[in-house]
């Protein structure tokens, strides 16, 4: 069964840091664009992040460019997103997402619809 399962939210003051994980079950993670959304209360999803299968190379949104960082463990069948520097308006569901579209990344980056499969999401509350 095709599983990805979000973890690792939580609530953090502004300036604050949180580890979210993505791990999948039933398929080999690895070999797959795999990108970060988020969506917050009334408002439309938003790309966060994107990492390549093979070299690793990594996107993000110019919202949180340099203060989050994506990354993957295939041995562990997992991608992480490490969430630096906080602010309120970066409250949201955190989704992880598989795509099956070759170099999405690159070409696709940040929309949605180019994703086939998502996780349940973890929520993220920055707030003092």
């Amino acid at each position: 069964q095709l599983q990805l399962v979000e973890s690792g939210g939580g609530l953090v003051q502004p300036g604050g840091s949180l580890r979210l994980s993505c791990a999948a079950s039933g398929f080999t993670l690895g070999y797959y664009d795999i990108s970060w959304f988020r969506q917050a209360p009334g408002k439309e999803r938003e790309g966060v992040s994107c990492i390549t299968p093979t070299d690793g190379r990594t996107y993000y949104a110019n919202s949180v460019k340099g203060r989050f960082i994506i990354s993957r463990d295939n041995a562990k069948n997992t991608v992480y997103l490490q969430l630096n520097g906080l602010k309120p308006e970066d409250t949201a569901v955190y989704y992880c997402a598989r795509s099956l579209q070759s170099g999405y990344c690159s070409g696709y980056f940040p929309s949605w619809t180019r994703m086939d499969f998502w996780g349940k999401g973890t929520l993220v509350t920055v707030s003092s």
